[in-house]
């Protein structure tokens, strides 16, 4: 099958986007289809090989925060049904807004839809953007042949908000290789010598909460020597960004190393003593999958997002709550056995639920299940074969 990624900035897992389009489209193009990542142009240049099976293709946008997204989505859509493809995959709830195109302008073509997040709920967006993201999630549970959400939290808001049957289908993480530790010296890191937040540097993903934390750790000597790094930077919100640096300018020991891709971030990630995820909002976050298969403890917001993979394997606090925070990170740092332990757990868990081979399985069966009859079967063997 001819699949078409919308909606991610690019090919490059530098988002939870853009990992979860990467790693799907990886595994799908190995199975035999034929996968078009649809890039920006100032993110990313097209590739005509990116992987076996992948096409990267640069469709123009206009890099503004409330702009990029939705003419990128335009600009991609019209690009596909000429392309002829036989799926439209849209990923976030801004890019269904236009889901509904293909609907009308080219009814062969299949439509699918991975609701991600309630962008909506987010600080970095004005009202009118909020009440078009509303629209986008009613896009989203609407017009989509297949409607997909990352978390069980999600399938039950899209059926008890908008009455739709959605199909959970989560993100994963890939088994971790060997893990070296050159790259640390880059950032005056040792190993276990730190804990680490990753994450885009927007204001519901919580980092000033963590800051306020572990300084006030840090000033009570209780910090037991970690340093603080958070992986990461703005995402059109550079007030945010410049904000969480000039709180964090008094304390020592806090390192922003802006974002990191590869193998540099599965050393930081590998070579951490835990994760801290204080995000206010979610889907169902890469970050805390990945901090779990590296065998790390992860602290976390108890958003119901988070809970859904640290209730029983992880730890967490009380979501917006600085004290609560200051309090587990407390226990967390006093304990290594106890994060040692439960970082094995953590990693034996998710390596069992939330693999991308079994989540590239699932979206391959979605997609064959919407193919016509007539021509299931041939693609079924080329999809084996």
């Amino acid at each position: 099958m001819k699949v078409a990624m919308i909606g991610q900035k690019g090919s490059t897992p530098i988002g939870g986007i853009e990992r979860h389009v990467e790693a799907l489209s990886v595994r799908l193009g190995a199975m035999g289809h034929h996968v078009i990542i649809f890039t920006r142009t100032w993110f990313a240049p097209a590739k005509a090989r990116y992987a076996k099976g992948v096409t990267v293709i640069a469709a123009p946008t206009v890099r503004t925060k409330n702009l990029d997204t939705i003419i990128h989505t335009l600009t991609s859509s019209i690009k596909a049904m000429r392309m002829g493809v036989d799926v439209m995959h849209y990923h976030g709830v801004g890019p269904s807004l236009l889901s509904w195109m293909p609907r009308v302008f080219a009814p062969r073509i299949k439509v699918v839809a991975t609701f991600h997040c309630i962008d909506r709920k987010h600080q970095k967006w004005g009202l009118f953007a909020r009440m078009m993201l509303g629209l986008g999630e009613r896009a989203a549970c609407l017009f989509p042949h297949e409607t997909i959400t990352v978390s069980k939290t999600l399938e039950s808001y899209c059926q008890n908000r908008y009455n739709r049957d959605v199909l959970y289908i989560p993100n994963g993480v890939d088994t971790p290789g060997r893990i070296g530790t050159d790259v640390l010296a880059t950032y005056d890191l040792k190993k276990d010598g730190y804990i680490v937040m990753v994450s885009r540097l927007v204001r519901h993903k919580g980092a000033h909460h963590l800051i306020r934390a572990y300084a006030e750790l840090r000033k009570r000597g209780l910090h037991r020597g970690k340093k603080l790094v958070i992986v990461g930077d703005s995402a059109f919100t550079d007030a945010y960004a410049a904000e969480v640096r000039a709180l964090a300018a008094n304390t020592p020991d806090i390192i922003f190393t802006g974002y990191l891709k590869g193998k540099a971030l599965a050393q930081v990630f590998g070579n951490a003593y835990a994760v801290v995820h204080p995000s206010e909002s979610e889907g169902l976050p890469i970050a805390v999958l990945e901090g779990m298969v590296y065998g790390k403890t992860v602290l976390a917001s108890d958003i119901p997002e988070n809970m859904e993979v640290v209730r029983d394997h992880g730890m967490y606090f009380r979501n917006k709550s600085v004290p609560d925070l200051t309090r587990k990170l407390r226990s967390l740092l006093a304990n290594p056995r106890i994060a040692e332990e439960t970082g094995k757990r953590a990693k034996a868990f998710v390596l069992a639920n939330y693999h991308w081979d079994d989540v590239a399985k699932q979206v391959q069966k979605m997609y064959l299940s919407l193919a016509p009859a007539s021509t299931k079967t041939v693609k079924i063997r080329r999809a084996i074969a």
